[in-house]
């Protein structure tokens, strides 16, 4: 496109192989005719937005929004659908500017297509308070914002599939949702019994065949049912409605063991051995409104409410054996427990907003209200054997029921007063805050003579309320200019503790705690592409009051839990560093993070454990010489060429250290973990017709101690991935995703490597608009939960429940509306005629 003043423009498409277009005239113009500007640019940097032109992106397809982010340069999505871009989270994940049911941002990019978005912004996420008063965002957490063409937010989107397979697997998913220009109406179902989220459309969920897995973890086996509906309009420019419901039913199955050996500071250790089996049944109804009025350009009120409700049934059964360090059994415990929940949860939140003048002065207020209830019922049968010199045998037959209650209530006021408009400000803000909680668990043994449950236990019954008052006055000021931003803040933090047991008044306590607090940060933008940034700040962390009430809780006989009302609070002091400088047009570039922290005065149990029984008995004191060291950083590069394909090429490190202060049977030790995991991938496509993605991730700890008797111990881990896509055929897709994971330090007896594949084989039908897949899952039959962890005093090798191989055969069909074809969907008026 060529245009200058007094000619018309010129307009020509041109072949990108040609680069001679030789010489071009232009004509004559006496009169300037309307001017219609058009950007196809594939990314657009704005003043703090970044803009994708979703049409330059190749994808497959059928490719939904989270197949399309995987496109872009700069961010990441692992296999649980996390987000990030050059390293920062996103949060918050919007349609045209509104929340897209809920705050699931899965729900979003993995149900709306490629082909209905026309745009991705990324901005840093601020809440709307602060968007409406000015306010910068503090950068850590990202916003992707969804924009649907104008003319094409009319009409329907929809999706379903389902699937069944072998081994009775199967699952079905459907979303179904109305677009009339402010007006947005969704509903949404899924379920399946293959431990994957109700609304993930099974084998669509990712691009790279199957289910999400996380390698050495896992719940068992989960049967899930999940309804949902998400209404959003405005009315006129004034008033803004929102809300969604959902339910959500699931059925787990889990079966675990592991073995432990715990070290003590005299140079022994002991071992334990456990399986455990649970049965969980979950129902819960989740619901939440929000209104959001603008009276004028001064004037914005915003209100939020959220209910739940959950009801829980948990049946678990466990064995354990205790053996001291020459093998002997020591004690033993068998435990089978019935248990029901019933949890209700109320929250609202009303924040209102008056902008004064053209310098950016404001008054903020923030009204909080929330309510918890909980209602629980258990009965529980356990026997607990003690061997050696002094047996002894405990044996429970007991129910349970109670209740707890929590009222909070808080508020905050906050002025800003420009003091030089639009650059330097002064913010004062004053909070206020109370939360009372009443907690009540009465105990009843089963008594013969009534063949009932009417035995009260005052050893394990409870009755208490608290209540924790918090005030806290505090500044801010802070400076902003077109490159630099810096802030810094003082705050008064007064917190009173009250705790009254109506069952032992012996133990009530009351204490208050009065801690400065304070920080500053500073970032520097120094161009487009390039971001620095630095902060400091000292915070004081407040013991809860498990930890502070002297009450001996005697709920586990072999774990006796005592608080300790001297408790002071932590202080800890935190440096954080930022930097990146990446080029988003050749998409190359760097990010990279630092967190140091140093903490005194650190709440850690202190565990003395009877030698001869193996009973532990664990109060809290205060340790001081913490620290924590994390950084990491990432180099991508992309290489393309023309009439081919692409390659990306990541390096990414992450490191750890951390100090941390211990007790073992009343001495105080150290111990020091240091570890750093490198990782290389690379992601090749061709031309749309191969994508193949291999990355290696290697990752190597060291735990050292300053004890004589525990022994300095080194971990590594070698976890391999290939994923990859192709299109050699118009309408298949084969889909592939290897992992190999190795640890050489999992125990005998545990597998210590294995192969995990999934292969999808996917056949459009219906002009691309609907699809046949066959999946399977872990074709090698290799599925494992192994894992082993290491801390201070103690190395743990488990294993439980994991997904088992199986074949499913599903069939997909979208449909969409959107645009001038949206009408015919549409309710015609009828005429009346008197």
């Amino acid at each position: 496109m060529v245009s200058f003043i007094g000619f018309k423009p010129y307009v020509k498409i041109i072949d990108v192989k040609n680069q001679n277009i030789e010489t071009l005239f232009l004509k004559n113009s006496s009169l300037l005719d309307g001017v219609v500007i058009k950007s196809s640019a594939p990314i657009t940097i704005k003043k703090d937005t970044l803009e994708f032109n979703v049409k330059s992106f190749k994808t497959k397809a059928d490719a939904n929004v989270e197949d399309l982010l995987k496109k872009l340069p700069g961010l990441e999505v692992d296999l649980e659908g996390n987000i990030t871009v050059n390293g920062k989270s996103v949060n918050k994940i919007l349609v045209n500017g509104k929340p897209f049911f809920g705050n699931d941002p899965t729900i979003t990019t993995r149900n709306l297509t490629k082909d209905i978005i026309e745009k991705i912004q990324i901005t840093d996420t601020r809440t709307n308070a602060e968007a409406f008063s000015g306010e910068d965002a503090d950068g850590e957490n990202k916003t992707i914002n969804l924009t649907i063409k104008k003319e094409n937010n009319q009409g329907y989107f929809g999706k379903v599939a389902a699937g069944a397979g072998t081994n009775n697997r199967n699952e079905y998913a459907g979303m179904i949702t109305r677009f009339k220009q402010s007006e947005r109406i969704g509903i949404l179902a899924g379920g399946n019994n293959i431990n994957s989220p109700g609304f993930s459309f099974g084998n669509q969920r990712l691009q790279f065949g199957g289910n999400s897995r996380s390698f050495g973890g896992g719940q068992g086996i989960v049967t899930s049912n999940n309804y949902g509906a998400n209404y959003i309009n405005s009315f006129g420019k004034i008033f803004e409605v929102s809300g969604d419901y959902f339910y959500k039913n699931s059925s787990s199955d889990n079966k675990s063991t592991s073995n432990r050996e715990t070290f003590l500071s005299d140079g022994t250790s002991f071992f334990r051995r456990s399986e455990n089996t649970s049965l969980n049944d979950s129902d819960s109804h989740d619901a939440s409104i929000d209104f959001e009025i603008e009276i004028d350009s001064t004037f914005r009120i915003d209100i939020e409410t959220d209910l739940n409700r959950n009801l829980n049934t948990n049946r678990f059964n466990s064995q354990s054996e205790t053996l001291n360090n020459s093998k002997t059994l020591t004690n033993d415990s068998k435990i089978g427990s019935i248990a029901d929940s019933d949890r209700e949860r109320f929250d609202n939140e009303i924040n209102l907003t008056k902008k004064f003048g053209s310098k950016g002065a404001f008054v903020r207020v923030e009204l909080t209200a929330n309510l918890r209830k909980t209602l629980t019922d258990d009965f529980v049968k356990s026997e607990t054997n003690i061997y050696g010199s002094n047996p002894d045998q405990i044996i429970r037959d007991q129910y349970s029921d109670g209740i707890s209650d929590i009222k909070e209530l808080a508020s905050q006021v906050t002025y800003r007063l420009p003091i030089i408009a639009r650059k330097l400000y002064l913010d004062i803000d004053y909070t206020v805050g109370n939360t009372k909680t009443t907690s009540k668990r009465s105990t009843f043994d089963f008594d013969k003579t009534t063949n009932d449950y009417t035995s009260f236990s005052n050893l394990l019954s409870t009755d208490f309320k608290y209540s924790d008052k918090i005030s806290r006055p505090g500044v801010e000021l802070e400076f902003k200019n077109e490159k630099w931003s810096a802030s810094t803040e003082l705050a008064f933090n007064n917190r009173t503790l009250e705790n009254r047991d109506y069952l032992r008044p012996e133990t009530n306590l009351v204490r208050e705690f009065n801690n400065l607090e304070y920080g500053f940060s500073t970032r520097y933008q120094k161009d487009r592409t390039s971001r620095y940034r630095l902060s400091y700040n000292f915070r004081n962390a407040t013991p809860s009051l498990s930890q502070l009430q002297p009450f001996r809780d005697e709920s586990n006989p072999l774990n006796i839990i005592t608080g300790n009302p001297a408790l002071s609070p932590s202080k800890t002091h935190t440096i954080r560093l930022g930097a990146s400088n990446f080029n988003w047009q050749s998409r190359t570039g760097f990010w990279s993070y630092g967190n140091i922290s140093f903490t005194n005065d650190n709440v850690v149990a202190n565990t003395i454990i009877n030698p001869n029984t193996l009973i532990r008995e664990t109060s809290y004191a205060n340790a001081d010489g913490f620290v924590n060291i994390r950084g990491g950083g990432s180099y991508s590069s992309t290489k393309k060429w023309e009439d081919f394909g692409s390659l990306k090429t990541e390096f990414r490190v992450f490191g750890d250290y951390n100090k941390s202060i211990n007790f073992n049977n009343g001495v105080q030790y150290s111990s020091k973990i240091t570890s750093i995991s490198p990782n290389i991938g690379f992601d090749f496509s061709w031309d749309g017709v191969v994508t193949i993605r291999p990355s290696y991730t290697v990752s190597f700890s060291k735990n050292t101690y300053d004890i004589e008797s525990f022994s300095n111990r080194n971990f590594t881990n070698h976890d391999v991935t290939v994923a990859t896509s192709t299109n050699f055929f118009k309408k298949v897709e084969w889909l592939n995703d290897v992992n190999y994971n190795y640890n050489p330090n999992i125990a005998t007896g545990f597998q210590r490597s294995a192969w995990f594949w999934n292969t999808t084989l996917r056949y459009s039908i219906l002009k691309d608009n609907g699809a046949i897949s066959l999946r399977i899952y872990d074709i090698l039959d290799q599925n494992t939960n192994a894992r082993r962890v290491a801390t201070e005093d103690y190395i743990q090798d488990s294993s439980s429940t994991v997904l088992n191989q199986y074949a499913m055969l599903s069939f997909t069909w979208k449909f969409n509306s959107l645009g001038n074809a949206g009408s015919k969907f549409e309710p015609q008026s009828r005429s009346r005629h008197n």
